[in-house]
């Protein structure tokens, strides 16, 4: 897809905001870089820290309650004895208390506990599921810039085959041994190579913003893919065993199978709230008052004790609460099922896409050297007089475009084998280094 003139300035100019780096990078430095950048990692792992701290908030219901309170009032009044005149007073009234509640039953707070400490394993599975998911994006990033710049080096030299054909084709025919076809042909080729040129340009330049976006930093060239590399298929081999395992261990089946059984403990928390509670209680006041006649008089009062409660009629709000929670972990347990369907598909497809991508490597390949071959008879006939012009156009063509298909093949081959391996939670910075061995450092592309 090509840019309008305004689009590429913008991706110029967000490009030049960035540090740029020097020199190659390869995948591992644009993953560690990503990891420092990336928003979305950073937003799960402060949710874990704060999740976090629901567990000591539920610890601290099992512990003492210490309040205390002080209060001071400044009284007046108006006096209208029965007998002698009418006189006002004012005085200060002062209390100071402090009190002590410890839960000694409480029968929700150890669902409120357990409660906490599963929302913490979601948070943790949310984090390692945006850290999976962070692999996928930055090798899904770099290997589209790899592939952009397969497709311009493809049509460079499309351009430059085409250029020297076009040269051939008008010497020949102002020597009169090839017509004006030749030549015309040869000029329609050049011309659209020179549009898909542009628009290669154009790709490049947002494939390249989008790298510089997740590793914050400006990628003016990126090691390549060793040639000839040869990529294995997935183990285990089995497909029925990569879909039970997701079905099992995939990130979002661990964060539904955990909120599951979140609502399941809510049930009980309901349930539990029409039991009865029992708190040991004590209190401590000391109180300086006064009467209307300014005599002074000190208090002080303590008491220990225990506390029974419990709820004897609340309008029907338990028994709602309950149905409520009755009704959410049926809804958990189906956003269960979907999770493991999902998972399940998700392994097949990257499954079927690991295979069929090596399938089209080797038919690539083989297609490459028949290409080669191709073009190599055609050159020859062209010589002796036996192929015109454009038959020499189409095997360059055919071959260039064959060594770009197979670039691209090999590019979404380990892509998804990457995928794969997120749909059973085993995908981890080591699969980073394991694609970074296969990568080697080279001169850019001339285009």
């Amino acid at each position: 897809m090509s840019l309008s003139a305004s689009a590429r300035s913008l991706i110029v100019v967000a490009l030049a905001t960035l540090p740029a780096l020097s020199g190659a990078v390869d995948l591992a430095q644009a993953y560690r870089l990503a990891l420092a950048n990336d928003s979305q990692v950073a937003s799960a792992r402060l949710q874990l820290n704060a999740i976090r701290e629901k567990l000591p908030q539920a610890e601290a219901a099992f512990r003492p309650q210490v309040s205390s309170a002080v209060s001071a009032q400044q009284q007046y009044a108006e006096i209208f004895p029965a007998k002698g005149s009418q006189y006002s007073t004012d005085f200060t009234n002062q209390n100071y208390s402090v009190s002590l509640n410890y839960p000694i039953y409480r029968a929700q707070n150890a669902e409120v506990l357990e409660q906490s400490k599963l929302q913490i394993s979601v948070a943790e599975a949310q984090l390692a599921a945006a850290s999976q998911d962070l692999v996928l994006r930055v090798s899904q990033a770099y290997f589209d810039v790899l592939a952009s710049q397969d497709n311009l080096a493809t049509i460079g030299s499309q351009k430059r085959a085409i250029t020297e054909q076009l040269a051939a084709a008008k010497r020949n025919f102002e020597v009169g041994t090839a017509t004006i076809t030749d030549q015309q042909e040869a000029q329609a080729r050049f011309d659209l190579a020179v549009a898909q040129e542009l628009a290669g340009l154009n790709d490049l330049e947002v494939k390249r913003a989008a790298l510089a976006l997740l590793v914050g930093r400006s990628v003016s060239d990126i090691a390549r893919l060793r040639p000839g590399i040869q990529l294995s298929a997935p183990v285990p081999a089995q497909e029925t065993q990569w879909t039970s395992a997701a079905r099992d261990t995939n990130f979002s089946v661990q964060q539904a199978r955990l909120n599951a059984e979140i609502a399941k403990r809510e049930i009980e928390r309901q349930r539990l709230a029409i039991n009865f509670t029992v708190d040991l209680v004590t209190s401590f006041s000391h109180g300086r008052s006064a009467n209307f006649n300014q005599v002074g008089t000190n208090s002080l009062v303590g008491g220990i004790g225990v506390q029974v409660a419990k709820p004897l009629y609340t309008g029907g709000l338990i028994e709602s609460r309950v149905k409520e929670a009755l009704a959410s972990h049926e809804r958990s347990l189906s956003d269960l099922e979907t999770a493991r369907r999902q998972a399940e598909l998700a392994a097949r497809q990257a499954f079927y896409g690991v295979n069929s991508g090596l399938g089209q490597i080797r038919a690539l390949e083989a297609a490459e050297k028949s290409s080669q071959l191709a073009l190599d008879s055609n050159l020859l006939g062209y010589q002796v007089g036996v192929r015109i012009n454009i038959d020499v156009l189409n095997a360059q063509q055919q071959l260039f475009t064959t060594r770009r298909d197979l670039a691209r093949a090999r590019y979404d081959t380990l892509i998804n084998s990457l995928r794969l391996k997120t749909t059973n939670g085993s995908l981890g910075e080591s699969d980073i280094g394991t694609v970074n061995a296969m990568l080697v450092t080279a001169e850019p592309a001339k285009n």
